[in-house]
């Protein structure tokens, strides 16, 4: 292999790092603008726990036994007389009966309640890339794109606004929304301030140099 051509392959190496990061590789996600974005469907009333929850459990008649606990990245819980139960991947009645079957053993008859106080991981919007405070927002009804920009303290000096989008899962794929940052914020674009959901990833790539 000769000097010219190494140089070549070198040079070829280091401008495909540098795509990665500006984010002109594709995911093979599929694409939408802004105006034709779809929303996943919310409500479901069979709620799954995850990690990162925090769980109210209520022992009827005990509140040595009852307390506030949030699920740990291995997925289980651990309260008074119950040590170490399975939380992530049931419902919150299905986890209130497990402990009920292990409480047994230390009171009569009892009566578990057991009530989702923060959905964690799973309810946030992350705001990520070239803003001035990279970060997580609990989710609200309503919220848009415009609102998590501000709360992440602006679009960063070297900030690609108009190559922005919003990353999203519909029905366990991924899908990217395209969003003009730059018109939102500089020119009023208020089409562009689209609707955010649990879960979202605004990124904001930086310019190309």
């Amino acid at each position: 292999m000769t000097v010219k051509s190494s140089y070549i392959r070198f040079r070829s190496c280091i401008l495909f790092v540098a795509c990665l990061a500006s984010g002109c590789v594709t995911t093979g996600a599929a694409i939408f603008s802004s105006a034709d974005c779809p929303a996943p469907e919310l409500g479901n009333p069979t709620y799954v726990i995850g990690p990162g929850d925090e769980l109210r459990v209520f022992v009827w008649r005990n509140e040595d036994l009852s307390m506030d606990v949030i699920v740990r990245p291995d997925g289980k819980i651990s309260t008074p007389l119950i040590e170490d139960i399975p939380a992530v991947g049931r419902t919150p009645s299905e986890l209130a009966r497990d402990m009920e079957q292990i409480l047994v053993e230390f009171i009569r008859s009892p009566t578990v309640n057991v009530m989702v106080l923060d959905e964690g991981n799973a309810s946030q919007i992350q705001v990520i890339g070239s803003v001035e405070a990279p970060k997580g927002l609990s989710y609200r009804e309503g919220i848009r794109v415009l609102d998590a920009i501000v709360a992440a303290g602006g679009l960063g000096e070297f900030a690609a606004g108009n190559r922005s989008k919003v990353v999203r899962k519909i029905d366990g794929k991924q899908i990217e929304c395209k969003v003009r940052l730059a018109d939102l914020v500089g020119k009023g674009r208020i089409d562009e301030n689209i609707e955010l959901y649990p879960g979202d990833v605004v990124v904001v790539p930086e310019s190309r140099l």
